[in-house]
């Protein structure tokens, strides 16, 4: 049986103990949070937990084997290299890190500690996300042209991160399953309505060498909660609705094929409609069984490191490009709050020598 410890019963902590607890593999013996309130919410869920103030506490003193970390992105990079020095096996909420260096470092400290480090990116586990794979494999879809994602809803507003660093890594982490490949350029605008430091809305546009190219929209001040993704094949195209619990998804047997050769040049296929059944786990049980695997023997997995990292880097490029385009538009602004301002003074300004 594996001990583990969960640092952080905000959000995300209760779905882990549960998830964890539900597990033949693990045992949850040990929760920290600054919380009064929230150890004793732990406890009241399991009583033979013990409760710490703080995450290294825990870490030295729980009698723990393994540690997940679902505090804020800015602590994880301290819990997890901690936690790996104390050669305890770690899974991590996303994003992994604040920081490709930060990434790096731990999976160097991991594979020199010979323990499991896994980033928690569930959308990877999710059973359209496998069935899309599959196709993708089979050459079912042909070759993929685009990927177009809305995820968007009212909230919920981070105090830490933007809606990039806070919903991207779901897209991101599903472009990197399904395309084994990174991109090479990014594209990002936005803008923050509600805090001019943290960003509320994001469009994002990746470039790939393969000719893929990838647009994520992502909001906070949505009215209505969307999770959408299309997936554009030149055999056959998807729309997966994660939030149409009867058809999650749809295959459009249907395209465009180029013909030079002919007077009509483009000619459209139009074809049937398939709505498979995918089995409806949830997702975060898929991580927990892929993190005692990688404890008990092969420390690769699909969500490793290596992969969380992967996702830091794209997160970065964004982030880059959307701090680009976000001081562009401030200068923009402020160029014509001053031109504006001229304007009046101009037309003042006579009226004030008479």
């Amino acid at each position: 049986m594996i001990k583990v410890g969960i640092c952080g019963f905000g959000y995300w902590g209760p779905n882990l103990v549960r998830n964890f607890a539900s597990n033949r593999n693990f045992s949850v013996v040990a929760v920290a949070d600054k919380s009064k309130a929230r150890q004793e919410q732990a406890r009241s869920i399991n009583g033979n937990v013990q409760t710490f103030d703080d995450a290294t506490e825990m870490i030295d003193n729980g009698g723990i084997d393994a540690v997940a970390v679902a505090t804020p992105a800015a602590t994880h990079y301290a819990i997890a290299a901690h936690a790996i020095r104390k050669r305890k096996h770690v899974l991590v909420e996303k994003p992994l890190c604040e920081t490709i260096e930060e990434g790096e470092e731990l999976v160097t400290l991991a594979k020199r500690a010979d323990v499991a480090l896994l980033v928690d990116h569930i959308y990877v586990f999710h059973e359209v996300t496998r069935h899309l794979k599959g196709l993708s494999k089979s050459g079912q879809l042909g070759t993929i042209s685009y990927f177009d994602s809305l995820r968007v809803n009212l909230g919920l507003f981070q105090p830490d991160v933007n809606v990039l660093w806070d919903l991207a890594p779901h897209d991101f982490s599903i472009m990197d399953f399904l395309f084994d490949e990174e991109p090479i350029h990014i594209e990002a605008t936005g803008y923050g309505h509600v805090n001019a430091e943290l960003p509320d809305i994001a469009y994002v546009t990746a470039h790939y060498k393969s000719r893929k190219i990838a647009h994520v929209n992502l909001s906070w001040l949505s009215p209505v909660k969307v999770r959408r993704i299309a997936i554009g094949g030149s055999k056959q195209m998807v729309v997966w609705d994660d939030l149409n619990a009867e058809e999650r998804i749809k295959i459009y047997n249907s395209g465009i094929e180029l013909r030079p050769q002919e007077q009509r040049f483009v000619h459209y296929r139009i074809g049937d409609i398939h709505s498979p059944r995918v089995p409806n786990r949830e997702a975060l049980a898929g991580v927990i069984e892929e993190f005692s695997r990688a404890i008990k023997g092969n420390r690769e997995s699909i969500v490793d490191g290596a992969h969380g990292v992967r996702v830091v880097r794209t997160l970065e490029m964004a982030q880059r490009a959307l701090n680009r385009n976000l001081a562009v538009a401030q200068s923009a602004m402020h160029e014509m709050a001053q031109k504006s301002l001229n304007r009046n003074l101009a037309v003042a300004q006579p009226m004030m020598n008479r």
